[in-house]
């Protein structure tokens, strides 16, 4: 399991199955038509899948900016999520 952990093995199943919930969600609305359509899921889905890719750089050592720029795309996925949920005023 450490293994799984230090070589960000783990970090990427995580990513796939993020990708194939995305996938799963989107199809499930197409399909009938419930649950939230992509614009109200892919911000908040977006900035947990930005999230685990910087884990992933950190995991793996990776150099600075493949650390920061997806810390920078979870941040302007989560404004755009905040955004979108926020009510008028």
């Amino acid at each position: 399991m450490a293994d799984l952990v230090a070589s960000g093995r783990l970090i990427d199943l995580i990513i796939v199955f993020t990708v194939l919930e995305i996938a799963a969600l989107w199809a499930y609305h197409r399909a009938t038509g419930r649950g939230l359509g992509p614009a109200g899921l892919l911000p908040n889905l977006m900035a947990g899948l930005f999230l685990m890719l910087a884990v992933r750089a950190v995991t793996v050592q990776a150099a600075w900016p493949w650390i920061v720029l997806p810390l920078m795309g979870s941040g302007v996925a989560h404004v755009l999520d905040l955004r979108k949920r926020w009510p008028p005023s």
